[in-house]
């Protein structure tokens, strides 16, 4: 583990202790802590992929319903970036659009296979519609840069196997999750240092929230109904988070079955939207 996530780890500590959480709980908690890669278009590190940008496609592809969010070349990601199943070579597309009811897919570029162009704004999402427009100025195109990151559960709701084994007792799990957000709150380079309302994207770990949620949990139950286990979300994994788009902040959620991205059907991923106008 990079000393940068070796220190958050410890702030994570230091805090939980100051807070009189007990130690062995926040031992446990700390366990969870999984790899996930920070993209943004600021920062020094390398280029992993853009936002935006043209939309290469193989030629029997079907044309996109959404815009492009993002592209990452997955050969440029160090393998062990995230604990995801995810291809090492080629290009992931992300597609979405930050709305109330928004919806998005993802489509995978094998590498080698011959790509052409394709229109850059679908139907219905033209820069000449004036809100369209606006959300277009919110997500200016550029590269993104890659830091190595360190995730943890940011919303009560944990995650079952197979990321962790039950825990026994019952730790303070929603307490330990408003130390974690505290501490994100302040790394330098972090995520919440370039603002909510910017261009990050997250590929693995826990993400943040959909709605109070977590977006894997979502996932497995896209009903969001309360009353249901919300520890328990299979084998759904956050595949992706970005944010922006809005003024005031949106976010877009690309999750997926651990099984369906080992085996690139990622046809099978949901996407969820979160945007309170």
């Amino acid at each position: 583990m990079l000393p940068r996530n070796v220190k958050i780890l410890d702030q994570v500590r230091a805090e939980a202790l100051r807070r009189n959480i007990p130690a062995a709980d926040v031992e446990r908690w700390l366990e969870l802590a999984r790899p996930s890669a920070l993209l943004t278009q600021g920062g020094d590190g390398p280029v992993v992929g853009a936002i935006r940008g043209p939309v290469m496609l193989p030629a029997d592809a079907e044309d996109p319903t959404f815009p492009l969010i993002a592209s990452i070349d997955c050969a440029a990601l160090p393998a062990d970036v995230t604990d995801l199943p995810l291809p090492a070579d080629g290009h992931l597309l992300l597609f979405g659009w930050p709305e109330e009811h928004g919806y998005g897919q993802v489509m995978y570029v094998p590498a080698g296979v011959a790509v052409e162009e394709r229109e850059e704004h679908p139907p219905g999402f033209s820069p000449d519609d004036e809100e369209c427009a606006e959300v277009y100025a919110e997500i200016p195109q550029g590269d993104l840069h890659l830091t190595v990151d360190i995730s943890l559960p940011y919303v009560k709701t944990i995650p079952g196997p197979p990321w962790s084994p039950p825990l026994p007792g019952d730790p303070p799990f929603e307490e330990m999750t408003e130390v974690w957000q505290e501490v994100l709150g302040d790394v330098p380079d972090g995520m919440s240092s370039y603002g909510w309302t910017t261009t990050p994207l997250l590929l693995g770990g826990y993400g943040t929230d959909c709605n109070g949620f977590n977006p894997a949990w979502l996932g497995a139950n896209p009903s969001g109904r309360s009353g249901q286990d919300e520890s328990d979300h299979g084998d759904w994994v956050l595949l992706a988070e970005f944010h922006g788009g809005r003024q005031g902040g949106a976010s877009i959620h690309w999750v997926i079955q651990r099984a369906d991205l080992k085996e690139r059907r990622f046809d099978q991923a949901s996407v969820l939207v979160y945007w309170n106008p």
